[in-house]
């Protein structure tokens, strides 16, 4: 199995020693996010997960674990998000600058092949143009040129919760046309710095561009870091567009404490600071704890 952390939240940048101490206990117990009185606990030993894929926009705290994280048996790549937004739009992130010099220090301990640069969201608005994004995307790839091969793509959806939480910021519906000359001209930049581009969970056909449709849980990726074959169906519990195999989550909504404004698993950052006082290093669950209430299913695979 192939264990997600987390698409929900950000482990590497919040909760690492938490995470660690699941892999050495060897489960961790998920709480249903649609049935709150469903638990699940993940079996967690090395022999029955395939590989880990972390999340993040700053993973610079889980660095120092990552011998540990590999020498108790585990594969791993990472989704690292880094965007050219200032703190207006993502509220608690390091500057940029330290950013790239992580993602950089990161490629260079574990190989760029397994760390995955995301773009994500692309936001238009009178500041960020096409052609601001365009300037921008040229900029980071320069940087990350030898330290990533693949760079992951998307468009800001406007959820009702990202609605509301980015009013007044003056953010632009993205159409059809607009994504297609971004697709065509990121992806010429792409080129340039010698790296793969994808989308992630679009629709839009930006193949004529070289653009293709991705899996951030990539089966052929995990496959080419163990060196094992592996078969494994379409995660039907994504959007239709979304190409990403089966995994399973051990993230929560409403625990990420970057305050970016487009985000679409807080609802509120209030919601996520109080979640965060109820988080336990040493808890099965990421925050708060199991009650006679709750039924708990056990997961192997």
């Amino acid at each position: 199995m192939i264990i997600s952390a987390s698409r929900r939240t950000d482990i590497p940048a919040f909760y690492g020693k938490w995470f660690l101490e699941r892999l050495r206990a060897g489960f961790a117990y998920v709480r249903n996010p649609f049935r709150p009185r469903q638990v699940t606990r993940v079996e967690l030993h090395p022999e029955l997960v395939d590989c880990i894929v972390f999340w993040t926009k700053n993973p610079a705290p889980l660095l120092s674990d990552l011998d540990s994280i590999t020498d108790l048996g585990y594969n791993f790549y990472f989704q690292f998000t880094l965007t050219p937004y200032d703190r207006t739009i993502e509220g608690n992130l390091p500057e940029k600058k330290v950013l790239v010099r992580t993602f950089q220090e990161l490629a260079a301990r574990i190989g760029p092949a397994r760390v995955v640069w995301r773009y994500d969201p692309i936001i238009l608005s009178e500041d960020l143009t096409i052609a601001k994004h365009v300037e921008l995307f040229a900029q980071l790839a320069a940087e990350l040129k030898d330290s990533c091969e693949r760079c992951v793509i998307s468009f800001l959806d406007f959820y009702a919760k990202t609605k509301r939480n980015t009013r007044g910021l003056g953010f632009l519906p993205i159409g059809p046309e607009d994504m297609e000359v971004l697709g065509r001209e990121l992806a010429a930049v792409a080129r340039s710095a010698q790296m793969e581009i994808c989308t992630c969970s679009e629709a839009v056909d930006l193949s004529p561009w070289g653009v293709k449709p991705g899996k951030c849980i990539d089966d052929e990726l995990v496959s080419r870091i163990t060196g094992r074959s592996l078969s494994l169906k379409r995660d039907r519990n994504q959007r239709a567009s979304c190409g990403c195999v089966e995994s399973i989550d051990l993230g929560a909504y409403n625990t990420c404490l970057h305050q970016c404004r487009y985000c679409y698993a807080n609802a509120d950052h209030a919601a996520a600071k109080a979640n965060w006082t109820r988080h336990d290093p040493a808890a099965p669950l990421l925050h708060g704890r199991t009650s006679p209430q709750d039924e708990i299913r056990v997961r192997r695979a």
